[in-house]
């Protein structure tokens, strides 16, 4: 970015900046581009004094001009870094703003849909916002199980994963929970960490819980309990083992005779066949404390139903039983 001259300025290429912009704001505009120092921290010194610079809002006015792939993603990156930096003026954003970003979901580019997704992103931890932003959910969920991008996977479940998702999005999950499996047991920490995030979140709804358990899984899949997985990782896959775990013991769920296909999720890890007991073992003694303690929370999951778990004495002797003391 140029060492003076806003945000805009530095986006647009020249000629197109001015075309863009509300001709009413030319004289502020003018002022803004030759005062000294960083366009961002220009924007909060004047939003600190109760001024709004206009920043935001130019740059949303210059999104809608008819721009590049390379110019649209610079300026859905600055809008980004605008929303989390000028609390007020992103406030004083409307819905046709979002309704404007999420459009760019429909770009042809990638790279324009990563920065729009990183901006819905941003505006979710505005609350008026997120209603609006829901409803573009169905359209990320699209974009997951479509396009084999980890790029676009991260901004895409981080977006999800700050939003509570709909009801009318369930349908959607069903269909894309293969793709979130493969991104599970793919080999890019960060999408694999976004990826168990949100199935640990859905695992915890009733009506998509056997959807989860019988997903088909790569045959190595504990792989992922491996005490050579990084701690972040670990920490995931355990809580979501636990949820999952609680969740087929509670009575609701008992109370149907499930029929799972033999290399699903629920075989994998709650089979007959399933080694997943002597992983748990193993990560009882790894360094990390927090990885130790929720593999202890598995194993007393795994060893307590959930209509027994009032009975801690009954937890603790299964404990005990399960470490061979």
């Amino acid at each position: 970015m140029p060492p003076s001259g806003n945000l805009a300025s530095a986006v647009l290429p020249k000629g197109k900046l001015g075309a863009c912009m509300p001709r009413a704001s030319t004289s502020s505009y003018d002022d803004f581009v030759h005062m000294p120092g960083n366009g961002y921290g220009l924007a909060i010194e004047r939003e600190r004094h109760g001024r709004d610079s206009g920043e935001l809002r130019r740059l949303l006015n210059s999104l809608e001009c008819k721009q590049d792939e390379y110019t649209k993603s610079m300026i859905l990156h600055s809008i980004t870094r605008c929303v989390y930096l000028l609390e007020a003026e992103a406030s004083a954003c409307t819905t046709d703003d979002i309704m404007l970003v999420g459009s760019m979901l429909d770009d042809k580019d990638n790279s324009v849909k990563i920065q729009a997704l990183n901006t819905l992103k941003a505006f979710s931890g505005i609350r008026k916002f997120r209603l609006k932003i829901q409803e573009h959910s169905i359209k990320v969920l699209e974009l997951i199980s479509t396009i084999w991008d980890s790029e676009l996977h991260i901004a895409s479940l981080r977006l999800l994963n700050n939003l509570p998702l709909p009801d009318f999005a369930h349908p959607q999950l069903r269909r894309v929970m293969p793709a979130l499996m493969e991104i599970l047991q793919s080999n890019y920490i960060l999408a694999q960490v976004q990826a168990i995030r949100l199935l640990s979140s859905l695992a915890q709804k009733n009506d998509l819980l056997y959807d989860i358990l019988n997903c088909q899984v790569h045959s190595n899949f504990l792989n992922l309990f491996q005490a050579t997985q990084p701690g972040s990782l670990l920490f995931e896959v355990l809580l979501f083992a636990e949820r999952l775990s609680e969740g087929r013991n509670t009575p609701h769920y008992r109370a149907v005779k499930w029929h799972y296909n033999e290399k699903s999720l629920h075989e994998a890890l709650f089979g007959d066949e399933s080694r997943l007991a002597d992983r748990l073992l193993a990560l009882v003694i790894h360094p990390e404390e927090e990885v130790q303690i929720q593999a202890c929370k598995v194993i007393v999951s795994l060893q307590c139903p959930q209509d027994m778990q009032v009975r801690p004495s009954f937890c603790q002797a299964s404990h005990s039983y399960f470490n061979g003391e």
